[in-house]
């Protein structure tokens, strides 16, 4: 049987209006045979969580350019394991400063992008670190 396509989110918490990277992300992971779901701008951490939720996401991506992300980032790992939705893996980027990775690894982030990561290499992660749990096929 074939496995179903994986699902990502990606989302842009906070008061960050800069979406151009978000929405290029997007359209990647779409061409990369992956089901993608966009939230748009200022979203906050509960929206984002209920949308993972709802939308049976594998896979939350965040983009934050404000520096807000040591606050946004955790949260949403946080609401994710409340509404006993862990299993959804959630990574971030935008610009995040080095120094800041392992807190926020700590937190539950699975994986930091930052400007210069290649788009390659962000979807192979997700192929390689992500396996559809839905018991939904194509």
């Amino acid at each position: 049987m074939p496995e179903r396509k994986i699902r990502v989110m990606v989302a842009k918490p906070g008061l960050d209006g800069h979406d151009r990277g978000a929405r290029v992300l997007a359209r990647c992971f779409r061409d990369a045979g992956f089901e993608v779901v966009y939230t748009g701008c200022h979203q906050t951490p509960e929206q984002i969580a209920a949308a993972a939720i709802q939308e049976d996401v594998d896979l939350v991506g965040l983009s934050c350019l404000s520096g807000a992300h040591r606050i946004l980032f955790p949260r949403v790992v946080e609401l994710l394991r409340e509404k006993d939705a862990d299993d959804i893996t959630v990574i971030g980027g935008g610009i995040i400063p080095e120094q800041d990775f392992t807190m926020l690894y700590d937190s539950g982030i699975k994986a930091i992008f930052t400007p210069g990561s290649s788009l390659d290499s962000i979807v192979e992660w997700i192929k390689k670190n992500i396996n559809p749990t839905s018991a939904e096929f194509l």
